[in-house]
């Protein structure tokens, strides 16, 4: 009969072998090391995640507003969990994917590439609110962009806020240019680390898309009121 009081419960760095002949594995040599573990398993579980998730969407196992919620969480955390297990080293995440053989390619799709949720188009009844919350996106990003903020982790959820907002937007064409324009710098940023910077030519070019893109934003509002 099994006791707990002839148990020999291994300590938490250690991995006790199936033969007791073997000596026990030190997972981990220092608390500096743990929390390297640690925060590399916190980036795998959010990929293993999202990927649960976007299947989970498309069998329609879930709704949409319980994706979008999820969604939006999963994408949060991803950028904190890359930087702090990545942040000092020059692996990537495909790199990291890679490397633990994670067959993940929905996740890679929505947190390296989309860094949005699938959209979903507001009523007609709350189109006042969207185009509010949109125009505050718009002036927050920019703002961000002309005082100098160039660090992927900074810029990136102002972007992807705004895009979650343009996509939101009902009666907008499949082409309409804002979209494209946030969109092209949010893939952009997404395959790049928390921790990098994009250079001063990049913020200039990033200010002068997000301006182009509010002004033909305003424009189309203006041509549908």
């Amino acid at each position: 009969m099994w006791s707990s009081n002839n148990s020999r419960r291994p300590n938490n760095n250690t991995v006790r072998a199936l033969d007791d002949s073997l000596p026990e594995i030190d997972l981990y040599e220092s608390s500096k090391e743990r929390k390297a573990y640690e925060n590399m398993g916190d980036l795998y579980t959010i990929i293993i995640a999202t990927e649960h998730l976007e299947r989970a969407y498309a069998q329609d196992a879930i709704t949409q507003s319980e994706y979008t919620t999820e969604c939006n969480k999963l994408l949060s955390q991803f950028k904190i969990a890359e930087k702090a297990a990545l942040g000092k080293n020059n692996m990537t995440t495909e790199t990291f994917m890679k490397v633990y053989q994670m067959d993940c390619p929905r996740a890679a799709d929505r947190l390296l590439r989309m860094g949005v949720p699938e959209p979903l188009k507001t009523s007609h009844d709350n189109v006042a609110v969207t185009v509010a919350e949109t125009v505050q996106h718009f002036i927050t990003a920019m703002d961000a962009v002309k005082l100098d903020q160039r660090a992927v982790d900074e810029l990136q959820p102002l972007l992807s806020d705004l895009m979650n907002a343009l996509m939101l937007l009902p009666d907008t064409p499949n082409d309409f240019g804002p979209n494209h324009k946030v969109k092209k710098w949010l893939t952009k940023l997404n395959a790049m680390r928390a921790v990098e910077l994009i250079d001063e030519d990049d913020g200039r070019q990033l200010y002068h898309d997000l301006d182009s893109a509010y002004s033909e934003f305003t424009r189309h509002l203006r041509a549908n009121t």
